[in-house]
């Protein structure tokens, strides 16, 4: 690959770097068929396709699982109306589009609802074209339309989201064992192309993988982080065809915005797909939408109150469900409780000072899973840029204190913390006051993330941000999650906790 020198603009003599892709840079190379279908068109093609052998094999199996004769009366060919119907109402609620950060639990309730109304849909085109049954007619011929379609909507249901859910464990699977992306350019420099760049390089399931970089100035090579410079975006075209690139970012810049549109219309005359960081990126949440007036596109802001009655809504359901959660493993907790106060001197339960919602403090409650300090003992630091937690210091856990952690049962009185109405069920998880001091001088945003209650478990907790991780990529995660709340995020966290506690770690 070849691209300007430091410095230079789009016309300035080349000369050759080694290329930056994701394969071939010490990752194991992936078969050749996998790199076809990283990105459309072959992406969707390959939905399209398990989607028809998904709804083709519900009415087959939906024809087999009735009793009568199907074939009478043409409603066993009538029946495959489905396929086509289901097809295009999932694609009317963009389900065939690639999406960088959208999984198996986001796409689980849309196909749901295509699967039922394409159902009723079909059924109803049925029961309109074919006529009623003759007088004479034997009733054990004829298969009520209602009978045959309720059994394609159950196999169906079951079905497309299985394959789909088989296609998004394999596209996981090839994208981290071999980095399979889509090669991306950035427009922009400063902290938020690095930040994007750096995110791109720890999570391969997003598919995308950085190649180069223009703006109006040479970042600095710490921005860069090995990324080669291809000078300014009047150089899209030579910095396109270069790193065969198939995707542009494009950040926040000081460059005028008529030479920002002008690249972004040239990359997508050379096919690229074009995504743009909008300014107000903290204040822009996944229910935006763009409207126009006239033909000025404008952006509608999505606002969450964590002062609304909405989340008045979710405390209250916090306390019933923690209640009832208490009532149900009574058993475990009384058996957890005993065995904490027989594995060493001390109380059962280990009280500390935490902040809450609005900065206020408040005891959170665990089960106490170490012996007693040696006062004698080193004092601990945290790693910079970490948050606090795991083992700090000597590990002075008991063998009971390690099962606990390792499979965070010690969490579990903090069910009586949000009984108390001190947590919720699902929150940024609460820092000790020391640190929240700070981490507010140095974090990005990390007050806003006190907005409302804290939680047992949380957005960034189900990520893989737990025990000593980064605090910057915590608040991150927790402000996303206070501005996209909603109920069905808050059960999509519960279900991956379950998934995330099986995974060693330690908050």
């Amino acid at each position: 690959m070849q691209t300007p020198s430091p410095g230079t603009g789009g016309g300035a003599a080349l000369r050759p770097e080694p290329a930056a892709s994701a394969v071939g840079q010490g990752f194991p190379q992936p078969p050749k068929w996998s790199l076809r279908l990283r990105n459309d068109p072959w992406y969707s093609v390959l939905t399209v396709a398990l989607d028809v052998v998904a709804a083709s094999a519900a009415v087959l199996l939906g024809q087999w699982a009735v009793s009568n004769d199907v074939t009478a009366r043409n409603i066993a060919l009538y029946s495959w109306m489905f396929v086509p119907i289901l097809l295009a109402v999932l694609a009317s609620r963009s389900l065939y589009r690639r999406n960088l950060s959208r999984s198996f639990f986001d796409d689980f309730e849309p196909i749901e609802t295509s699967v039922a109304v394409s159902t009723l849909v079909a059924m109803a085109i049925l029961i309109a074209l074919v006529p009623p049954l003759a007088a004479d007619e034997a009733p054990g011929a004829y298969v009520r339309p209602s009978e045959l379609f309720v059994k394609i909507w159950l196999f169906a249901a079951v079905l497309v989201p299985l394959l789909r859910l088989l296609r998004a464990m394999v596209q996981r699977y090839y994208r981290r064992k071999y980095h399979i992306a889509a090669r991306a350019l950035i427009i922009g420099s400063g902290p938020l192309a690095h930040q994007l760049i750096t995110r791109m390089h720890q999570v391969p399931d997003w598919g995308l993988w950085p190649v180069g970089v223009l703006d109006g100035q040479r970042p600095t090579d710490e921005e860069l982080l090995g990324v080669p410079y291809f000078g300014t975006p009047d150089s899209i075209d030579i910095a396109a065809r270069a790193t065969r690139a198939e995707e542009l970012i494009v950040v926040p810049t000081t460059l005028p915005d008529e030479q920002l549109a002008r690249a972004a219309q040239a990359a997508q005359g050379l096919g690229l797909q074009v995504r743009v960081v909008p300014r107000l990126m903290d204040a822009v949440s996944v229910g935006s939408f763009i409207e126009h007036l006239g033909g000025i596109p404008v952006m509608v802001l999505r606002h969450t109150d964590p002062k609304g009655w909405h989340f008045a809504v979710k405390h209250l359901t916090d306390r019933v469900v923690a209640a009832l959660g208490l009532l149900v493993i009574s058993p475990l907790f009384v058996t957890l409780a005993l065995l904490v106060k027989f594995s060493s001197p001390g109380p059962i339960f280990f009280g500390q000072d935490r902040i809450g919602r609005d900065g206020k403090v408040f005891q959170c409650l665990k089960f106490r899973s170490m012996r007693a300090a040696d006062p004698a003992a080193a004092a601990f630091t945290v790693r910079e840029g970490a948050a606090p937690g795991g083992v700090e210091g000597e590990d002075r856990r008991t063998w009971i204190g390690k099962i606990m952690r390792k499979t965070s049962l010690d969490e579990l009185p903090q069910l009586v913390n949000v009984l108390r109405g001190d947590m919720s069920l699902v929150g940024p998880r609460p820092e000790r006051p020391e640190f929240v001091d700070l981490f507010q001088m140095q974090i990005r945003r990390y007050g806003e993330r006190h907005r409302v209650k804290a939680g047992i478990t949380g957005w960034a907790q189900v990520h893989g941000l737990r025990g000593q991780t980064s605090i910057a990529d915590r608040a991150e995660f927790d402000n996303y999650y206070i501005e996209n709340w909603s109920v069905r995020l808050d059960i999509r966290i519960l279900l991956l906790t379950v998934l995330a506690v099986m995974r060693p770690g330690e908050d």
